[in-house]
């Protein structure tokens, strides 16, 4: 698959493992012709449909970074994987609206799930019809990495995201089969970019499961038993500020705060988890 020099030239930038490096080569892109995706993800991120706590996040999430570390271009194919409330798709919908095709894999809904599940993609439907200008084109399917698996038709599109989504998996004991179901809906030379919360080298599975902190060569070899081929790695999404040793886990950190007013300013001081960001390829051939 190919990209375009200016698409290229960013995503080398933000893979070139320090952020000084990463501006230095961003600044360098600047002078090439017209970097679409850069430009349209800048817009998506001051448009005014995004929710002020959502932008508040910015600083940990860092968007558009990211989203050109995997290759991004707005006339992809892409599926992000159970978005939650919505907060990358507030960038996505627009980047892609008109140019690609955006499907929101949220959560597979029946009496068997838990009970955030309906609500939570009712919440995000409802997002999604009260800004048709934005939303519009996106087209919702669901996930369950236990049996259902139809994100979108076998083997069309270009690019797979999941943010922060692995440690459910894992939790579950679906993790390979989500991986798989990534493998099936992507054409070959196709690009599956995953963020995780990120733990310690040597950390037990149970350790993992009780934190939602993973780590890299588990998340690595989840995706290389799929049949992907790691293609990148980035920093953007590191915090040497989170010790990754937190009561409840990563769940102890903004946004979620589980301890509540127990010592929130610490952990606000700390900001969201510390994050792997991985790039994989599905070969072209097998």
């Amino acid at each position: 698959m190919m990209r375009s020099d200016a698409a290229a030239c960013a995503a080398r930038a933000i893979l070139a493992g320090s952020k000084l490096a990463a501006a230095l080569l961003l600044a360098g892109c600047a002078g090439m012709p017209a970097g679409d995706t850069g430009e349209l993800i800048d817009r998506a991120l001051a448009g005014a449909h995004r929710a002020d706590a959502n932008r508040a996040r910015d600083v940990y999430r860092h968007p558009r970074e990211t989203l050109l570390a995997f290759g991004l271009k707005p006339d992809m194919a892409v599926v992000e994987i159970w978005p939650g409330g919505g907060w990358f798709t507030e960038v996505l919908a627009p980047v892609m609206r008109g140019r690609g095709t955006l499907y929101a894999a949220h959560f597979y809904v029946d009496e068997k799930s838990p009970r955030y599940m309906g609500p939570a993609r009712d919440n995000f439907q409802k997002k999604l019809a009260a800004e048709p200008a934005v939303y519009d084109q996106v087209r919702v399917t669901a996930f369950d990495a236990s049996g259902h698996v139809s994100i979108a038709p076998a083997g069309s599109v270009d690019m797979v995201l999941t943010f922060r989504n692995v440690h459910n998996w894992t939790a579950a004991k679906s993790d390979a089969a989500a991986f798989r179901a990534f493998y099936a809906a992507l054409k070959p030379g196709g690009i599956l970019g995953v963020v995780e919360h990120r733990a310690k080298e040597g950390t037990s599975l149970e350790e993992m499961i009780k934190s939602g902190y993973m780590t890299e060569a588990y998340v690595i070899s989840l995706a290389e038993k799929a049949g992907f081929r790691l293609a990148g790695q980035s920093e953007v999404n590191a915090n040497p500020k989170d010790t990754r040793d937190h009561p409840r886990g990563v769940w102890t950190l903004p946004p979620t705060y589980r301890m509540g007013d127990q010592d929130r300013a610490k952990y606000a001081a700390i900001g969201e988890s510390d994050r792997m960001t991985l790039r994989f390829v599905k070969p072209a051939t097998p």
